[in-house]
């Protein structure tokens, strides 16, 4: 049996916004995959930093 096709789920990357911020070195990033046709806009979602220690609004980057 074929696998069956993705379709409309895309991989994002999301980034840290209070992280650039700072000018801290390195970045907090994270990998994860959302649905095109339903969120056509940017996802934001409340992630945590591993470099402040505490939760941060995480932003899409293209």
């Amino acid at each position: 049996m074929a696998k069956k096709s993705k379709g409309n789920r895309q991989q994002i990357i999301l980034e840290c916004t209070e992280h650039k911020a700072t000018g801290q070195a390195g970045t907090s990033r994270y990998v994860t995959e959302k649905n095109k046709k339903n969120t056509p806009g940017r996802l934001e979602l409340k992630k945590y930093n591993p470099i402040l220690r505490k939760y941060t609004l995480h932003r899409e980057i293209k």
